[in-house]
Parts: structure tokens; sequence; C-alpha cells
């Protein structure tokens, strides 16, 4: 708690993957691919969450930036896009989502590389096993771009 009000921080991105990547889930994903590019060149990071749920309405779509709106029935705050959004912009980038029920959705989220707001990472390894091991029904392709290189995982060719 901080002045009255409750902080919550999420210090690395692969946090906000997870998040995100659960929300796919919940929308009734059966796969989810998330894409890492990493550009130093152009200087910019981005991450993108694809998966094939439900999708959103332009009415849901209006609301999925405010933390008091949720689709979930558990809690009565949605703060996974808005803290992705306020880390995006923190670090010179942005945040957009496209959708359309029964298609799924896509969140991209860019980041200036080397910006000194820029949130690390993290141990996207670790989310992955997480993922994997919570919900082996589901196919995860990651993708990790950097420079010219370029790592692929397919949960179910692992399998």
């Amino acid at each position: 708690m901080t002045g009255g009000g409750l902080k919550i921080v999420m210090e690395e991105l692969s946090l906000h993957i997870l998040d995100i990547v659960e929300n796919s889930i919940d929308g009734g994903a059966k796969k989810v691919e998330i894409i890492v590019e990493e550009d130093s060149v152009k200087n910019r990071m981005m991450i993108e969450i694809r998966d094939d749920g439900r999708g959103m309405d332009e009415g849901t779509l209006g609301k999925v930036f405010d933390p008091f709106f949720t689709t979930r029935k558990v809690r009565k705050v949605g703060l996974g896009l808005p803290l992705l959004k306020q880390a995006a912009e923190a670090a010179g980038g942005g945040l957009n989502i496209e959708s359309q029920p029964g298609q799924g959705s896509v969140v991209r989220a860019s980041f200036q590389l080397d910006h000194i707001d820029r949130q690390p990472l993290g141990d996207m390894v670790q989310t992955l096993r997480l993922l994997v091991a919570t919900h082996p029904e589901i196919r995860f392709i990651y993708k990790h771009r950097y420079e010219e290189e370029e790592l692929c995982f397919d949960s179910q060719e692992e399998a």
C-alpha cells in the first residue's frame, strides 16, 4: 500500500505476458502465439500475443484499458492490459489490440529498446514452463527474434 492506495508493480515484461496469455486462455483460446522481437538498429522491442479465442466486440474493446472493467467473474478489476500499456508508454512505445468476435485477438506492445524505463524481458523460459505445465491442453508457440537470429518453441512439438 502506498498513500492509502494499492500499488501493483509488474517489474518484468514476462509477467505482463503471463497475465495477457491467461486472459487469452480465459477467452477460450486453444492456441496462443507469443512473439518477441528485438531490433537494435531500429531501437525497438515488440511483443505480440495472438490467440484463437472468442475475441472481443467493439464495446468490450473500448473498455479494455479501464482497470475497473473485467469480464472475469473471480475479481472486479482487470489490470493486465492497462499495466502493459503503461509499461509500453513509459518506455517510449505503445499498445494496440485487434480483435473480432469469433476470430481471436492480437495484442501488440512496442518499446524503445534502450529506454531507461523499459522493463527487462525477464525469465521467459520460466513463464513458458508455467504456462505449459498449468495448461497442457493449450498449444503455445513462442518466437524470439534478436537481430538476425530466431528462437522458436512449440509446445506440441516438444511433447
